[in-house]
């Protein structure tokens, strides 16, 4: 259908959730459920010498105490197969799980983990990049020449994996540049912080078990359990409840495999609820750490003519799902720019932090901050308007990228127009304010994905889907869709999903798939039943197939609106009374690369169905605090077609408040020793509505071949890339000084102002 914006209508999940009747996962209680806790090492980095729970077992009221010795001795994680459920002789992270236990309430629980004797060799920790991947360093992973491999995943010594994407020859252009400019930027570490802390519930029916749990991606979720505790996916069901938030945190197995393997244990349902100290120290998914060495060269003219760029990820002590993040973050230093020689070399170091995992946009809005405020450097070493030298370089309609990918019609020259007229580039303002200016991009993900749709007796339809809802809203688009491809009103759809007993496979909600391959599915099960209504329609009617339009619950012969018939009578004439269409999503071939080589490829040579996007920030610095305010955030996306403009405006918004958080408060800090220091909301600032900058979102709508339903893009993560370059570019030019670490606290631009050295 060539349909853009769908009707809009009111989310199905929102009553719930606003008036707060709906039930998350720490709600439900179970009849004869136990509480379980977990011992963590809480050392970054030791080896076990003693570890001892029989007197945690006897204690009354505990039900099951858990080692690694109870459980299946499985290696598991992508890429790399490096973790292991419970820590076994050595602990590499604060947030390592020694022991699990399962008691009647918490203060067994408690008085549980109090028994249990850890005896533990203090070791120095590895947390320094360059001194993990010098020769001679310590490893993290002794045995990691022994552990299983998947995909192209290099990996030596610290090196769990590296990546690198090339195209012509970088040191030769770099010869005949006019002006070469050199930067480094440095990235903390941060944390995806849902609202939701995590929750688990698992309960056994004879050799099968049911875990209810908050994750964005129930049949990922499911895998885990099944891979760790060596069942077959028939014996394992994953159901989550609402969700309240992921960002990527919530992706993967988590907990689920403990919680299943105690429930087992204990033969009682078991519930686990973190506190939010556990949610910062024990998911092996926050953002990494990156240091980021670029070299740009351009010619006379300010064309780009090379970029060489070096970088290191901080992959925390373990693989989690972060083996595609070394190439993600090269292309994203190499940026959307023409650029004729490239050579970008990233390497994923083993550390003895929290490892890393997938939070939204993995490695882009570092990556992004780090080469869009190196572009304005070059800007000015030129003597060129930041504008004008992005007008000159980015990828436009037919241009040729950085890895050899040649782009379609694709609207960033459109973006940056748009969100510089919106701010009002180049204008006049108070001292202490400044505009600044950053573009990104993103890719969208193909993944298989599969639908039911089923057409009732009384007119009603059920979509059965793999998708899950984290609170962007895609899934509510998905009713949407059927309901246009069916003639109905979207109240009359009911959507069943996050539930892997009931829907076919699916990515869930992850990489801003939910839209892009859930929905392909949908529409496609749905137009399945539309066409089953047009042929029943047809022979009621006495007219072609080819005729019959579908419209506002009604099957009519075009042309003749009179001559119609109601599509719920149609769907109670059917042989069964009901009218079942199923589907799988399309494959998508990633677009093709020429001229450029890339190594420990992991999907990210190209970039299929490509996001782009352009934010211009306005901010105040205060100059004798360094404190900064970002007072107005003028966002455009080429997020392909537009389905749903208000779920879409508020993703944009959404991604535009994390990205100013990222910008100017979040970040982890540690002691000397690797451990977190501030591991709690009133120590890790989270922005607030208080903080909240006006938020002006536009939309390039380009249909775009070969990518979601209708020409849609992803958008969920694109958001999140731009802002935190934008806002550095601001500051710059409020103050006259750059600072190169995220996020660029108060404490940080103070000391750039205020120090000569800092600020050169």
């Amino acid at each position: 259908m060539a349909v853009t914006n769908l009707p809009e209508f009111i989310r199905a999940d929102g009553p719930d959730k606003v008036t707060g009747s709906g039930r998350y996962t720490a709600d439900m209680t179970l009849t004869g459920q136990l509480v379980a806790k977990f011992k963590y090492g809480e050392v970054s980095h030791g080896r076990i010498t003693k570890l001892d729970v029989e007197a945690a077992r006897a204690i009354p009221g505990v039900f099951a105490v858990l080692t690694a010795a109870d459980v299946p001795d499985v290696r598991y994680s992508y890429g790399l197969a490096d973790r292991t459920l419970f820590a076994t002789d050595i602990i590499r992270f604060e947030g390592e799980i020694v022991a699990a236990v399962a008691a009647i309430d918490a203060d067994v629980a408690q008085q549980a983990l109090d028994a249990i004797v850890l005896e533990v060799d203090v070791l120095e920790p590895i947390t320094d990049l360059h001194a993990a991947i010098a020769d001679g360093s310590p490893l993290v992973h002794e045995a990691i020449d022994t552990y299983e491999v998947t995909g192209d995943t290099p990996h030596s010594g610290n090196i769990a994996t590296h990546s690198s994407i090339s195209m012509g020859d970088a040191e030769a252009a770099m010869a005949t540049a006019d002006t070469v400019v050199t930067s480094r930027y440095l990235a903390d570490a941060s944390h995806a912080t849902p609202i939701e802390p995590r929750a688990v519930i698992a309960q056994w029916e004879g050799d099968k078990v049911t875990v209810w749990t908050s994750t964005q991606v129930p049949f990922d979720a499911r895998a885990g359990v099944c891979e760790t505790l060596e069942l077959p996916t028939s014996k394992v069901r994953i159901i989550a409840p609402h969700l309240g938030g992921g960002f990527g945190g919530k992706c993967g197995a988590h907990f689920e495999p403990h919680i299943a393997a105690l429930a087992r244990a204990a033969k009682r349902p078991v519930k686990l609820v973190f506190s939010r100290w556990e949610e910062f120290i024990a998911p092996d998914r926050r953002r990494e750490a990156m240091i980021i060495d670029v070299t740009t060269g351009v010619d006379a003219d300010g064309k780009i003519v090379a970029r060489t760029g070096e970088i290191l990820l901080d992959n925390g002590a373990y693989m989690a799902d972060s083996s595609f993040f070394a190439q993600a973050a090269a292309m994203h230093v190499a940026g959307p720019y023409v650029i004729p020689a490239v050579h970008i070399d990233a390497k994923l170091v083993y550390t003895n932090h929290q490892p890393s995992g997938s939070v939204r946009a993995p490695t882009a809005p570092q990556g992004c901050w780090a080469i869009e405020s190196h572009t304005d450097e070059i800007a000015k070493a030129i003597g060129m308007d930041a504008l004008e030298f992005r007008r000159k370089n980015i990828v436009t309609s037919g241009s040729t990228g950085c890895v050899g990918q040649t782009y379609d019609e694709i609207g960033l020259d459109q973006c940056l127009d748009m969100a510089a007229a919106s701010a009002g580039w180049g204008q006049d303002l108070p001292d202490g304010e400044a505009l600044g200016i950053s573009v990104g991009w993103w890719p969208s993900f193909a993944a298989p994905a599969g639908a039911y749709a089923k057409l009732h007796g009384d007119g009603t339809v059920q979509v059965i889907t793999g998708a899950s809802e984290c609170g962007t809203g895609s899934v509510m688009t998905l009713r949407m869709l059927a309901a246009d491809e069916i003639g109905i009103d979207e109240t009359a759809v009911e959507l069943i999903y996050q539930d892997t007993g009931a829907a076919p496979a699916g990515p869930g909600s992850s990489g801003s798939q939910t839209l892009f391959n859930h929905g392909r599915a949908v529409e496609k099960a749905s137009r399945m039943v539309a066409d089953q209504v047009k042929e029943l329609a047809a022979a009621q009617l006495e007219a072609n197939v080819s005729d019959i339009v579908l419209d506002n619950g009604t099957a009519s012969v075009a042309g003749s609106p009179a001559i119609s018939i109601p599509i719920v009578e149609l769907a109670g004439a059917s042989e069964t009374g009901e009218i079942l269409g199923s589907a799988a999503a399309d494959a998508i071939e990633w677009p093709e690369i020429t001229g450029s080589t890339c190594l420990g490829e992991q999907g990210f040579s190209s970039w299929l169905a490509p996001q782009f996007s352009c934010h211009v920030a306005r901010v105040r610095v205060d100059a004798d605090t360094g404190v900064t305010r970002v007072l107005e955030v003028h966002a455009v996306h080429d997020s392909g077609t537009i389905l749903n403009p208000v779920a879409a405006h508020g993703q944009v918004e959404g991604g535009v408040m994390m990205g100013v958080g990222q910008a100017l408060t979040e970040g982890t800090r540690y002691d000397d020793q690797g451990n977190q220091l501030n591991a709690g909301l009133l120590e890790y600032k989270l922005q607030t509505i208080a903080d909240a900058p006006k938020i002006t979102t536009q939309f390039v709508e380009i249909f775009t071949d070969n990518a979601g339903p209708r020409g849609a893009k992803g958008l969920a993560e694109a958001p999140n890339v731009a802002t935190c370059g934008a806002v550095n570019n601001a500051i710059t030019n409020a103050t006259g000084v750059r600072i190169r670490q995220l996020p660029m606290t108060a404490e940080r631009v103070w000391e750039a102002i205020n120090d000569s050295e800092a600020a050169s």
